[in-house]
């Protein structure tokens, strides 16, 4: 049997594992609350680096003694020291519980106070009282969640640069390969790879910049406020003070802002994540285009080849799939369900707070935390070994009818539209049904009828 020691809360003695860390609320969590994945590790960092912060400020404001900051101090650092295998075994908490995560950053209190009582067991060490002095769940909480969204971010980040620099590189690569270009699932007038790929390059850099303009909002902390805002059991000038420390340990600028809207809303994480959403939504268009156009390799568009990465059936012996797209557009959903969850439990907020905290980061973190891995996979393993097959795009631009339009300026729409429904009906090439109907010659049709004339490329 598992050895025990016991503990006492307000509401009485608890039964808490003899080597654990933490403490009597954290187990009595662990029991009501067994459903569902754990806390992001992003936030258990998040809440150690802001109870740091508050020792030092809490010492610098003559508000905590020297010797229980310098502890709290030294086990913060211990704890942020650690691998994340290592940290989480003292953080057993999920998701899905109080709607403050109040019981998670009860959690990171006891176990600091532990950790305090192993380092020197003659200072006593208190949860609520040493710990989380200066602070509430309610401000903590909150604060922790943009400092684990904003880190994220910075990797997002990285990632979208990442796809771009490669996606450019193949746009320079193939700015003049002639291909067909498609509306409406139907055969178009022709443009060049190079440019159909600029396009998915600007729509990752609009994400980029969306993304970062809306962030900036992340910055915005409410920690200060304490219980409803009004920063009861703090000294004025607290909430300034930990930004600013804050802000050295992240190497970002952390900011102060109407706690009352901190604390009972989640505009900042929302807004954010819905760019991330947009990022989702033009990733999965850009995934399918880029397995549509290479479906085949001999009953499909066939225009372009993509890495071989795995065998693509368990029964049909050399098939290859586009798997590193499937798994985007996979993410792309889940990232739109994400965003939905948020946007919900974001209205929630009752009041003078929002009960939904838990639920809201834990998503906002998983969309990101899985767009930032899969991004990274599909750029190296998929985008970057792209190459064109250009004779089947040679092919598909000389039987296309809508090379046709060329033609509307110097017959008018009307001829033109017949020669297409001539080669159509006829099986034929356009050049063909177009000197059978006598309305060009052939000179004419071969000097008009440039595919690569007709994509404009030397004005892009």
């Amino acid at each position: 049997m598992t050895e025990y020691r016991i503990e006492e809360d307000t509401l009485g003695q608890v039964k808490v594992p003899k080597d654990a860390l933490w403490g009597p609320q954290t187990e009595r969590s662990r029991h009501n609350f067994p459903t569902g994945p754990l806390m992001p590790v992003a936030v258990i960092r998040a809440l150690i680096s802001i109870k740091r912060a508050a020792a030092v400020v809490n010492h610098t404001q003559h508000t905590l003694p020297t010797q229980k900051a310098g502890l709290i101090d030294q086990a913060c650092h211990q704890l942020l020291s650690l691998d994340d295998a290592k940290l989480m075994a003292d953080f057993p908490l999920h998701v899905y519980q109080t709607g403050s995560g109040t019981q998670t950053n009860m959690n990171v209190n006891e176990v600091i106070a532990n950790l305090c009582r192993q380092l020197n067991p003659n200072v006593t060490i208190l949860p609520n009282d040493d710990v989380n002095h200066s602070q509430s769940s309610n401000d903590t909480f909150p604060t922790a969640m943009n400092i684990a969204a904003s880190l994220a971010i910075q990797k997002l980040k990285e990632q979208i640069d990442h796809l771009i620099a490669v996606l450019t590189e193949k746009q320079q690569q193939y700015w003049n390969v002639v291909k067909i270009g498609r509306t409406h699932l139907q055969d178009a007038t022709p443009i060049t790879f190079g440019q159909e790929i600029s396009g998915w390059v600007s729509s990752l850099t609009h994400d980029l910049h969306f993304i970062e303009e809306i962030s900036q909002t992340l910055l915005e902390v409410p920690i200060g406020g304490t219980a409803v805002g009004t920063g009861l059991n703090t000294t004025k000038d607290f909430a300034s003070a930990m930004v600013i420390e804050l802000s050295s340990a992240y190497g970002l600028t952390f900011s102060t802002q109407n706690q009352f809207y901190g604390l009972a809303n989640h505009s900042g994480i929302t807004a954010t994540h819905g760019a991330v959403r947009t990022l989702a939504a033009d990733l999965l268009k850009i995934a399918n285009d880029i397995r549509f156009l290479a479906s085949g390799p001999r009953a499909g568009y066939g225009e372009l080849s993509i890495p071989a990465n795995e065998p693509g059936s368990s029964i049909m012996p050399g098939k290859v799939n586009p798997t590193q797209a499937e798994a985007m557009t996979m993410a792309a959903t889940r990232v739109m369900g994400n965003d939905t969850t948020i946007e919900v439990a974001a209205s929630q907020g009752n009041f003078e707070m929002n009960v939904y905290k838990p639920v809201i980061i834990f998503s906002f973190l998983e969309s990101v935390d899985l767009l930032t891995g899969v991004m990274r996979n599909f750029t190296d393993k998929m985008v970057a070994g792209i190459t064109v097959n250009q004779d089947r795009m040679k092919q598909l631009v000389d039987n296309s009818l809508m090379t046709v339009t060329a033609l509307s300026p110097h017959i008018g729409y009307h001829k033109a539209a017949e020669i297409a429904q001539k080669a159509h009906q006829d099986g034929t090439k356009l050049k063909v049904a177009a000197l059978a109907l006598g309305y060009v010659t052939a000179g004419d049709f071969d000097k008009w009828m440039k595919p690569i004339d007709m994509t404009n490329n030397n004005r892009s």
